[in-house]
């Protein structure tokens, strides 16, 4: 039986360049948007290019960041000025030892006029909320946070209130304090996309930020800043990254990437399912960033490690031999064959 379209067909083969690459997907805002947004952050924050990328794809992949690191190194300002590129409410919460949790979530007041309780919400019904040192709160403050980060309310006297969208929470905790620091239990790291490490700039770096606060003078950190990008904006691109395509051979890549994490002999913990979705939205946002509606195994490779480190648990004979989480996942992603 004859081909339909016989000539036509030949004529396309032996002319490459009528074939059409274009992108199904119209992503030249987004990466407009985010390549502002850094450019934004450049003027103030010297380095830390990764914690900027990472901020971004939580943003994107509608999930909370840990910032992890050393007091200094530009945890929470970053998570401030993040905040001011992008027109939504910010609320910041201090978290110390006698931090309870309506002090987060709100309380019930009795209005002496209308002789009745009404809900005085709290800093957390907020778009953006930055709580520095979450480590400092004790575990019942720290657990009035979990239903909030996954299901985007809170249930108080039997009433549900719903979070605004868009709604993330940036964390920040120093790794080396231990006096009067809680430490976060796997429910509650499990809830965080990203577990974000920030390491001390280099000597380059260094001389950069003492020229930038030089030049501050009386001006502000924040002035350097400015508004770029409305919260509706965000809500649009998080429903865009979502329509980025990936293959199936990539989904069981990410899908041996985790159960690996769970017959490994190197870890005590291995990683839940909600470790895989995050890996998935994750590499969908990295996609997207760089312009393309599909997702490749590199774009999988570059969120695995932020999104595992945090969720699984190395033996303690391996961590007395100095093993971290992180040379771990590196060796399984070598381990796991990647898809062709």
């Amino acid at each position: 039986m004859e081909t339909p379209n016989t000539e036509d067909n030949k004529a396309h083969i032996e002319n490459p360049e009528n074939l059409s690459f274009e992108s199904r997907l119209d992503l030249s805002e987004l990466q407009e948007c985010i390549f502002n947004i850094k450019k934004e952050l450049q003027n103030v924050i010297v380095g830390q290019k990764e914690m900027m990328d990472l901020l971004l794809v939580a943003l994107l992949s509608n999930g909370h960041a840990l910032i992890e690191g050393v007091p200094g190194v530009a945890k929470t300002i970053t998570a401030k000025l993040l905040s001011k590129t992008i027109a939504v409410d910010f609320s910041r919460i201090q978290f110390t030892p006698d931090l309870m949790p309506s002090d987060i979530l709100g309380t019930s007041v009795f209005n002496v006029k209308t002789s009745d309780f009404e809900f005085k919400k709290g800093p957390i019904f907020s778009n953006m909320v930055l709580i520095d040192e979450i480590n400092r709160a004790p575990a019942k403050t720290q657990a009035a946070l979990f239903e909030v980060m996954e299901e985007k309310q809170i249930t108080i006297d039997g009433n549900t209130y719903k979070m605004n969208e868009p709604f993330v929470v940036l964390a920040t905790q120093n790794p080396i304090e231990q006096e009067g620091t809680y430490r976060l239990p796997e429910a509650q790291l499990d809830r965080f996309l990203f577990k974000i490490n920030v390491d001390y700039p280099n000597a380059e770096e260094e001389l950069d930020i003492i020229l930038k606060e030089q030049a501050l003078e009386d001006t502000t950190k924040d002035s350097k800043v400015a508004t770029l990008i409305s919260g509706e904006k965000i809500v649009e691109f998080r429903k865009l990254v979502k329509q980025i395509s990936i293959e199936k051979n990539l989904l069981q890549y990410i899908a041996n990437i985790v159960v690996n994490t769970r017959s490994n002999s190197f870890l005590y913990l291995g990683a839940s399912p909600r470790a895989s979705i995050a890996i998935l939205n994750a590499s969908k946002a990295f996609a997207a960033i760089e312009g393309r509606d599909f997702v490749t195994p590199e774009d999988i490779k570059k969120a695995t490690i932020p999104v595992l480190q945090h969720r699984v648990i190395v033996t303690p004979e391996r961590e007395m031999e100095g093993l971290t989480s992180k040379q771990i996942i590196e060796q399984i992603i070598e381990a796991v064959e990647i898809p062709r």
